[in-house]
Order: structure tokens, then C-alpha cells, then sequence
């Protein structure tokens, strides 16, 4: 038996990839499902399958980076008992390409999208008695990555946040779990979807990105974060690249900078 079983699950994002697959997961598991996105499409297909598995589930079109409709979709529920914060967008270019309003993109969605929803849920899911709150940060929340600048900020700020947070619940006692996740390389659309400074070949980055670093399914992403999160541990690390690449900075420290710019001059597009 799961145990969000019966319980109110939040999950953001939900329209494909990681939060799809997170919210069919928790509806064959049993969960109160409430799913939200802006892609209106995919959450409606996401919400099609999810009802065939689930009794209880609600649908609404959210954007995160809106903090007062985040905070008054917060107030619509009665109980919370898991919070997920998924969505997220990325985008490719060199510091020296990238303009500010990029930069700023990023990180309101990736990183103030995390804020948000986290501080909206949290009271609710301390007064749950038996919370836990699920942040998504990447692979790239652990190692940095040439053209992928402002991601990493966004989702290197996801981890400082949610570790932050996670030591100020056991410090106060909160009854809220709370786990950061670093999904590697995941068969979804978001190198698809993903923007670029201009002259770079989105095309071309988004095949690079599917042909050679997307190896996990979603599926097996979701039921990898969902087991972490059951066990209330810290962080899930989704996929064999996001081990190896977790072992690998332990152990070259600031070193595997050199790497990362070697593989990138010879492999990426």
C-alpha cells in the first residue's frame, strides 16, 4: 500500500514528461490527484488517462510563475498531504549570448515556480501532520554545463532551497518530509521544447539531447521519485548518468569543469 494512498496529491508541470508520469503513477497508486499546467492540450490528455485509474481528480490550468494565483490555488484546498513542484523550461546559449530577460525566464519558471508553490503549500502540508514536499532540480542542480548557464542557476538555487528548508523542518520539528530530486538525462519534450539564443540550432540540440543523454523513461523517473519521497530521504538521484555524474563531481571536485568543456567541444552540436 502506497501511502499517499486516499491523500491529496499537488503536482505541477503535469501536461507531460516527469509530471505526466508522476500523476499516473499516483493515481494507479491511489491518490486525490490535482494537476496543474499551462499547456492546456496535455494536461486535458494527462487528466484523460489519470481519471481511468483514479476517483478523485481536479485539473487546472496554473502558471507558476504567478505567485498570487499560485497562492489562491493553494487556498482552494481543504488538506494537502504531497506537493510536488515540477514544472520547469530550459533554455541553451553562452552567458555572452544570453540576453537578461532569458536569464529571467529561467529562473521564474524553474526556480521562483519552486518558491512559490512551496510557500503557498507549506503551512498546509505542516498542518496535514504528515507532509511531504517533492522539489525538482536536475542533474545539472549538481554539475554545471557550457550553454546551460542559466538552468544550472535555477536549478543549483532548487537545491540550495529545498536543503535549506529540509534542515529548518528537522530543526523545528515540522511533520513535512522533504526531498530534492535530480532527474539525469529523461525521455521527455523538454530539450524539444527548450529555447536557444539565437544563431543556435534548436533542432539540432533537442536530437543531440535525445540521441545521446536521454536514457531513463519518465515512467521509470516517476516511480524512482515517488519511492525516495515514501522514504522521506533527501534526494532522489533518477537515472545511471545522474549516479555516475554525482560520484564523479565527489570525487574531482572543481576538476570535472575541465571535463565538462573537453566532452563539450568534442561531442555537443
Amino acid at each position: 500500500m502506497s501511502r499517499f494512498a486516499g491523500r491529496t496529491a499537488v503536482v505541477t508541470g503535469a501536461a507531460s514528461g516527469i509530471g505526466r508520469a508522476l500523476a499516473w503513477e499516483l493515481a494507479a497508486r491511489g491518490a486525490t490527484l490535482a494537476i496543474s499546467d499551462v499547456d492546456d492540450a496535455g494536461l486535458a490528455a494527462t487528466a484523460t488517462r489519470a481519471r481511468q485509474m483514479t476517483a478523485t481528480l481536479r485539473c487546472d490550468r496554473l502558471d507558476v510563475t504567478d505567485r498570487e494565483a499560485v497562492l489562491r490555488y493553494a487556498d482552494t484546498f481543504d488538506g494537502v498531504h504531497l506537493v510536488i513542484n515540477n514544472a520547469g523550461i530550459a533554455f541553451t546559449g553562452d552567458v555572452v549570448e544570453l540576453a537578461f530577460s532569458d536569464i529571467e525566464r529561467v529562473m521564474e519558471v524553474d526556480f521562483w515556480g519552486v518558491v512559490n508553490g512551496t510557500k503557498a503549500f507549506l503551512p498546509r502540508l505542516i498542518a496535514s501532520g504528515d507532509g511531504t514536499l517533492v522539489n525538482v532540480s536536475s542533474v545539472f542542480g549538481l554539475l554545471a554545463a557550457p550553454s546551460q548557464s542559466a538552468y544550472n542557476a535555477a536549478k543549483f538555487a532548487v537545491r540550495g532551497f529545498t536543503e535549506a528548508l529540509r534542515q529548518e523542518t528537522l530543526v523545528a520539528g515540522h511533520p513535512v518530509r522533504v526531498t530534492c530530486v535530480h532527474p539525469g538525462g529523461i525521455r521527455t519534450r523538454i530539450a524539444r521544447n527548450a529555447g536557444a539564443a539565437h544563431g543556435r540550432d534548436a533542432a539540432a540540440l533537442s536530437a543531440f539531447f535525445d540521441r545521446r543523454l536521454a536514457r531513463t523513461s519518465p515512467e521509470r523517473a516517476a516511480r524512482t521519485i515517488l519511492r525516495t519521497a515514501e522514504r522521506g530521504r533527501a534526494r532522489a538521484l533518477v537515472g545511471p548518468d545522474a549516479r555516475v555524474l554525482d560520484i564523479l563531481v565527489r570525487l574531482a571536485g572543481p576538476g570535472y569543469q575541465r571535463m565538462g568543456a573537453a566532452l563539450a567541444k568534442r561531442l555537443a552540436p
